[in-house]
C-alpha cells in the first residue's frame, strides 16, 4: 500500500524556502512583538484626523506601516500552518496572529467611521488637497461607503468579532484537511492506494472505469457521513455574511460582496444568463464524450477520463517546469526573468504529504516572494494547476513590485485572469508541438474541460451559492437535505440529459472550500472569459497592455482595469466570446474525434 510521505521525508528543493520572509520562527516572534508599538503609533492619531491635511496623511502612513508587518505575519504563519494541517505549534502560531490581527483590527477600526464623521465639506477639501494626492483614490471610495459604515463602536465590536465569526471556515478546513481519513481503494494495477484529497483526480481520470467509480463512490461516501456537521458549519457561514450585509445596509449578502470591486450585480446575473442561455453548448459537448467513451449515458465518475487514454500524459515535475516555462516565453524577458526566479528560489512547495492542506494556491506578502502550495500529482491537470498558480504569483510580483503597499494588492475579482491567461497559453503552446491527430484530440479534450471546469462548473457553484444566500435571507434553515437536494437540482440541469448523476453528487458541496470565501467562485468564470481575450492579443505579439494590467495592483477600479486591457464587461460580450470558443473547441473536438 502507497503511503503518504512525512515532510521531514520531502526533497528541500521541492519545497518552498519561507526564509525569505522570517529566517526561523524566533524572528518571527520578534516582529510579533513589535506589533503594539506599531498600533500605538496609529492609535495617537484617533480624534486628530480632522486636525489637518498633514495630520491625515501620516495616520494614513501609520496604519499601512503597521498592515506591511500584520500581513507578513499573517502570511508566514499560515503558510507554516499549511505545510502540516495536523502540527499544533504552527495552528497555535496562525491562531496568535489571526487573534492579534482581530484585537487590532477592532482596535482601529474608528479610523474610517472618524473620516466619515468630519464636516463633508471639510472632507472634501482634503480630498482635494496636494498632500493627500497619493491617498485620493481610497479617500473617493471611503466617501462612496459612506451609506455602509457604522459607527466607531459598532466597528469595533464587528472587528473584535471576527475572529470568532470566521470559526465556520476554520472549522471546515480542520476537519477537511486534517481530520478526515478516505479509505484505500485498488487502483488500475491491483494495488490497494488510500484516498486522498491529491490524488482523487487522477483516480477519476484513470481509464478503467471501475477504479474511477471506486474512488467516486469512496469519497462521496465519506463526506455523507459528516453532511450535518458540513451543512452547520455551511449555514453559519452564510448567516454571518447575510448578517453582515444587514447590518452594514446593505439589499443582499451578493450586494456586500461586489460593492468592494465596484461590479455591478449584473454582470454576476448576466454570467449565469449567458451560461443558461448556452447550456446546450455543454450539453453537446457531454454527449460527444459518451460516444467516444461508448456510453448510452455518462456518470459523474466519467468526466474527468480523458477521452483518449493512449494518449494519456504523465508529466513528471522537471518536465512540467520546462513546458510551462517555455510556454509563457511570449510575454518576454522581464516576465520569464521572474518565473526563473519561482522555480530556482524555491518558491514552491510541490509533492503532496502528510497532513499538508489540500489543494494549490498561491499567497505572499509585500516585500518578499509570492509563494505557490502545490500537491502535484505527475498529471497534465498538475501541470495546468503548476501554470495556473504561477499567474496568480506574477500577477502579485509585479503588482508588489509597481505599486506602493497601499494599492500593491489587487481586487479579487481581477485575480484570475492572469492565472487563466497562463493555461490558455501552455494550451497554446502544447497545441502547436504536436502534429499527431490523437494528441491533438487529447488536448482539446482537456481544453474543453477546462472550460467546463472553469465557466460552466464554477458558474453551478455561482448559482448554487446565490440560491443558498438568498434562502438563508428568507431566514430558511440550511439543513443537509435542503444544500443536497439544491445542489442535486443544479447539477442535473448544468449536465443535461446526457449525465445520469450517481445520487452521491447531492453531496459535493460539503467538500467545496471557496463557498466560504464570498461569492469567490464566480469570478474564475468571468476570469476566464477575460483571459480568454487576452491570451489571444498576447498570442498575436500584443504584450505590453497585458503587462500594464499585471502591475496596475488596485491603482484603478478593476472594470476599469480590464477595460483598459481590451476587455470590456459592461458595453462587450466577453463571456459570449469565451462560449463561442467553446463552441469551436468542441467542433475541432469531434471533427478530430471523426464524430
Amino acid at each position: 500500500m502507497a503511503e503518504l510521505k512525512k515532510r521531514s521525508e520531502l526533497e528541500t528543493a521541492l519545497t518552498w524556502d519561507l526564509t525569505m520572509i522570517y529566517p526561523d520562527t524566533g524572528d518571527w516572534e520578534k516582529e510579533f512583538s513589535t506589533l503594539d508599538a506599531l498600533q500605538e503609533n496609529f492609535l495617537k492619531f484617533k480624534g486628530r484626523l480632522a486636525d489637518s491635511p498633514e495630520t491625515l496623511l501620516h495616520a494614513f502612513q501609520a496604519e499601512d506601516a503597521l498592515g506591511v508587518v500584520m500581513e507578513r505575519l499573517y502570511v508566514y504563519a499560515h503558510l507554516k500552518a499549511d505545510e502540516d494541517t495536523a502540527d499544533s505549534a504552527g495552528r497555535a502560531r496562525l491562531e496568535r496572529i489571526s487573534a492579534k490581527g482581530a484585537e487590532i483590527s477592532g482596535n482601529c477600526s474608528w479610523f474610517q467611521p472618524e473620516l466619515l464623521s468630519m464636516d463633508e465639506a471639510r472632507f472634501d477639501s482634503f480630498r482635494k488637497d496636494e498632500t493627500l494626492s497619493f491617498y485620493r483614490r481610497t479617500l473617493d471610495e471611503i466617501a462612496e461607503e459612506r451609506p455602509h459604515t457604522l459607527s466607531a463602536a459598532e466597528e469595533r465590536i464587528l472587528s473584535m468579532a471576527s475572529d470568532v465569526l470566521s470559526a465556520p471556515h476554520k472549522a471546515f478546513s480542520l476537519l477537511n484537511d486534517a481530520d478526515m481519513r478516505f479509505p484505500s481503494i485498488t487502483d488500475a494495477d491491483g494495488s490497494k492506494t488510500e484516498l486522498t484529497h491529491g490524488n482523487f483526480i487522477k483516480f477519476l481520470e484513470c481509464p478503467v472505469r471501475s477504479v474511477r467509480k471506486e474512488a467516486f463512490s469512496a469519497m462521496y461516501d465519506t463526506y455523507a457521513g459528516f453532511k450535518n456537521t458540513f451543512s452547520s458549519l455551511l449555514d453559519s457561514h452564510v448567516k454571518t455574511s447575510v448578517l453582515e450585509a444587514g447590518l452594514r445596509s446593505f439589499p443582499s449578502a451578493l450586494a456586500a460582496s461586489l460593492f468592494g470591486d465596484k461590479v455591478p450585480a449584473a454582470v454576476y446575473e448576466n454570467l449565469i444568463g449567458s451560461i443558461h442561455g448556452n447550456i446546450s453548448s455543454i450539453h453537446r459537448y457531454f454527449e460527444l464524450r459518451a460516444r467516444k467513451l461508448g456510453l448510452e449515458k455518462l456518470d459523474m465518475y466519467d468526466l474527468h477520463t480523458p477521452l483518449l487514454p493512449e494518449c494519456r500524459m504523465e508529466i513528471p515535475w522537471e518536465e512540467a517546469k520546462k513546458q510551462v516555462d517555455e510556454s509563457l516565453r511570449l510575454l518576454g524577458d522581464e516576465y520569464h526573468s521572474a518565473i526563473g526566479q519561482a522555480f530556482e528560489k524555491r518558491w514552491i512547495d510541490v509533492p503532496e504529504c502528510r497532513g499538508k492542506r489540500s489543494g494549490a494556491y498561491s499567497s505572499g506578502c509585500y516585500g518578499t516572494p509570492p509563494y505557490i502550495l502545490l500537491n502535484y500529482a505527475d498529471t497534465l491537470d498538475s501541470m495546468f494547476t503548476l501554470a495556473h498558480e504561477l499567474g496568480h504569483t506574477m500577477h502579485s510580483y509585479f503588482s508588489d513590485r509597481s505599486q506602493a503597499f497601499h494599492y500593491a494588492s489587487y481586487k479579487i475579482f481581477v485575480a484570475e485572469v492572469a492565472s487563466t491567461t497562463n493555461e490558455l497559453l501552455l494550451h497554446h503552446h502544447l497545441l502547436g508541438k504536436t502534429k499527431d491527430p490523437k494528441m491533438r484530440a487529447y488536448l482539446l479534450n482537456h481544453l474543453a474541460d477546462e472550460f467546463r471546469g472553469t465557466v460552466f462548473r464554477q458558474t453551478m457553484f455561482a448559482e448554487f451559492e446565490r440560491d443558498i444566500h438568498a434562502l438563508a435571507e428568507d431566514s430558511v434553515p440550511l439543513t443537509a437535505d435542503l444544500l443536497s437536494e439544491n445542489y442535486f437540482k443544479l447539477n442535473r440541469f448544468y449536465h443535461g440529459n446526457a449525465v445520469s448523476p450517481d445520487d452521491r453528487i447531492r453531496y459535493e458541496w460539503s467538500r467545496i472550500p471557496h463557498f466560504y470565501y464570498g461569492f469567490y467562485v464566480y469570478k474564475y468564470a468571468t476570469g476566464f472569459s477575460a483571459a480568454a481575450a487576452l491570451s489571444r492579443k498576447i498570442i498575436a505579439g500584443e504584450t505590453e497592455p497585458y503587462m500594464r494590467f499585471l502591475k496596475a495592483g488596485d491603482s484603478k477600479d478593476v472594470l476599469d482595469i480590464m477595460k483598459d486591457a481590451g476587455v470590456d464587461f459592461i458595453g462587450g460580450d466577453p463571456v459570449g466570446e469565451a462560449l463561442r470558443l467553446f463552441d469551436e473547441t468542441v467542433n475541432q473536438l469531434g471533427e478530430a474525434l471523426g464524430r
